[in-house]
């Protein structure tokens, strides 16, 4: 999952000063005023730049690209997460005060709540807190099997998918997670567009005014994941041996290489995906590049993905250095996924880079039993925040993609 996306929503739902997410709001909505200076950045907490936004999402994708790549991460870093839990169970984005019991104002997701499942489980020994999680997440289940952003939103295609990766990694069957007689297996077929047109195979965000879905990139790479009951990480797969075809999605197994023939498109033709914001030039996507390099590995296409990740290689660290942890992390599960060495990436070690954002790690296997050095430095580059750096910097920009959300209801043109 790009962490732009859960950054995003964050962020519009602050400057809106509403307790929901945007896809929940009503359109004269009137925006209230964002906080006057960010919080202190807490010792355990990776990266230097403001968390209100993405505080647990990057610190969980921190920590499950470690575990992934041999690490142990600081007692201190996993603590700093655990620290965030409410007593229901849920995770907010960021909690300033973790010692202050969560209220009806603390404003919960889905989204952090089940990337916060996906790096304790994959670290172990904190089953209690995982439990209490997915607990959490299957009490706010939508009739239609899916998630929303926050409780009680409309289901997407992204919240379900990071959802069904935390129930799998939490050892539920995602299939038998089931609301209305629904599972999110079941959510997920319905924003899959048909093979038809220059879209087919794509997933929607989430249907929008007219009920029409629109392909989305970021949602495409999510559900592919999802169809196949993986996390952010992926999952291991043999190389099918021929491209990704488009076919009927009267399965979830058929619907993520439905998805994963239309990420192939333009990772193959471009080595990489695109997006723009309103009155701007279209640019090079990192973060659903980095996603979409997972997902059609997971889904057996590791070769339509070769070209994609050398252009992460080439472009990837200055992006990472300027957006923080958490885009050194989808790097070091991008390479994870295709079976490099992120230790050898275009001539730097990305795991270093992704242990210098934070507290040095217990252990590093590259090294023994060697903590990282300059693990206590966070060299997260300027200390841009992802959601910032999303929308190209700035509170006008925060405008420009809540006025997005409040028009449109999806996260990205």
């Amino acid at each position: 999952m790009n962490v732009r996306r859960a950054a995003a929503v964050l962020a519009a739902a602050a400057v809106l000063g509403a307790g929901s997410a945007p896809a929940a709001l009503a359109d004269d909505a009137t925006p209230a005023a964002s906080p006057s200076a960010p919080p202190e950045i807490p010792a355990g907490l990776h990266g230097a730049a403001d968390p209100t936004y993405d505080g647990v999402w990057r610190q969980s994708l921190a920590l499950l690209a470690q575990d992934t790549a041999g690490v142990t991460p600081s007692g201190q870093a996993v603590r700093w997460l655990t620290g965030q839990q409410c007593a229901d169970g849920s995770f907010a984005a960021f909690r300033p005060d973790p010692a202050k019991d969560c209220d009806a104002g603390t404003m919960v997701d889905s989204n952090s709540t089940a990337a916060a499942v996906q790096a304790l489980a994959a670290l172990g020994g904190h089953d209690a807190a995982v439990g209490k999680a997915v607990d959490w997440l299957v009490s706010v289940q939508n009739k239609d099997g899916g998630w929303g952003y926050s409780p009680g939103t409309p289901s997407d295609a992204n919240s379900t998918s990071v959802v069904i990766g935390a129930l799998a990694a939490a050892g539920e069957k995602p299939a038998e997670t089931v609301k209305g007689g629904k599972s999110p297996l079941d959510a997920l077929l319905t924003f899959a567009l048909p093979c038809e047109g220059e879209d087919a195979g794509a997933f929607a965000y989430q249907p929008d005014k007219s009920g029409e879905l629109l392909a989305n990139a970021d949602a495409t790479a999510a559900a592919v994941l999802g169809s196949l009951g993986a996390g952010l990480g992926g999952k291991d797969a043999e190389a099918a041996g021929s491209p990704a075809e488009c076919g009927t999605a009267d399965t979830p197994g058929q619907a993520a290489q439905n998805g994963a023939a239309y990420l192939a498109g333009p990772l193959q033709k471009d080595g990489h995906l695109t997006s723009a914001l309103p009155g701007a030039d279209p640019r090079p996507d990192l973060g659903n590049t980095a996603d979409a390099v997972i997902a059609l590995a997971s889904a057996g296409h590791a070769d339509q993905a070769r070209k994609a990740f050398g252009h992460l290689r080439d472009n990837g660290l200055a992006w990472a250095e300027q957006t923080g942890p958490a885009a050194y992390a989808q790097l070091v599960l991008a390479a994870e996924a295709l079976g490099t060495d992120p230790r050898d990436f275009g001539g730097e070690d990305l795991v270093k880079l992704l242990n210098s954002t934070g507290p040095a790690p217990e252990a590093d296997a590259a090294h023994g039993d060697d903590a990282a050095e300059g693990g206590e430095e966070k060299a997260d580059g300027s200390g841009i925040s992802p959601a910032v750096w999303w929308a190209g910097g700035g509170v006008l920009a925060l405008i420009v993609v809540v006025a997005v959300l409040l028009t449109v209801r999806k996260r990205r043109p």
